[in-house]
C-alpha cells in the first residue's frame, strides 16, 4: 500500500469533537480539523462552557454521539479529555469506536481552573480503543500524571515531545503531526 492510502484512516469514522473549557476558538487545531471534515465532525454543545458541569458535558457527548450515523471517534482536548474519559467509563458499550485524547489537565494541579473542579482524573479502565497524547512540558499536567491517566484508562500513550498544552498558544497551528497520529491510531487500533 502506498502511504497516501493510509493518510486519512480516521475519515472512515465520524468524529465527536470535545473541546476544553470555554470551547476551542477558530484557530485551534480542533476547529480547523472540524472545518476540514464538515458534517462528519460534530462538536459537543454543553450549556456550561465556562463553568463546566460534568453531567451537562456527559449529556452533550451523548447527544453528539447520537447525532452520528455510526459509532464515532471522540477527538478531545484539555478538559474535554476528562469529560471524554468520564463519559467512556460510564458508556463503555461500543457507543464510541475510539477516543483520541490530547493534553489532559491534572485536576489536582494549581493551574486547574476553579470553575472545572467538578471534573476528576480518569476513574477506571475502558474497552474502547483509546490513545492519550502527552506533551512533555504541559503546564497543566506533568507527563508522569498524564501517563498515569493513560494507565488507568488502559490507553496507549503517544508522546509528542515539548508541545506545551497543544493549543493555539503553543504554536502547533493546524497540528498536522496530530492528524497523522490520529490516523495511525485509528488504522492500528480502531475497528480491529
Amino acid at each position: 500500500m502506498h502511504e497516501h492510502e493510509h493518510e486519512h484512516a480516521a475519515d472512515r469514522y465520524p468524529w465527536v469533537v470535545v473541546p476544553g473549557i470555554w470551547d476551542s476558538d477558530p484557530e485551534h487545531w480542533q476547529s480547523r480539523w472540524q472545518d476540514d471534515r464538515g458534517p462528519e465532525a460534530v462538536r459537543i454543545a454543553p450549556a456550561s462552557w465556562s463553568a463546566p458541569d460534568p453531567d451537562d458535558w456527559d449529556r452533550a457527548i451523548s447527544d453528539a454521539v447520537a447525532a452520528c450515523a455510526r459509532p464515532p471517534v471522540l477527538v478531545a482536548h484539555s478538559l474535554g479529555v476528562l469529560a471524554a474519559a468520564r463519559w467512556l467509563t460510564a458508556h463503555d458499550d461500543g457507543g464510541a469506536a475510539g477516543a483520541f485524547l490530547v493534553a489532559p489537565p491534572d485536576p489536582t494541579a494549581p493551574a486547574f481552573p476553579d470553575a472545572a473542579r467538578g471534573f476528576g482524573p480518569p476513574g477506571g479502565a475502558v474497552t474502547t480503543p483509546t490513545a492519550l497524547v502527552v506533551s512533555e512540558d504541559d503546564p497543566y499536567c506533568s507527563a508522569e500524571r498524564a501517563t498515569a491517566f493513560a494507565s488507568t484508562l488502559g490507553a496507549r500513550v503517544l508522546r509528542v515531545g515539548e508541545r506545551q498544552h497543544v493549543n493555539v498558544a503553543s504554536g502547533v497551528g493546524a497540528w498536522p503531526e496530530g492528524r497523522r497520529l490520529l490516523d495511525g491510531f485509528v488504522r492500528d487500533a480502531v475497528g480491529r
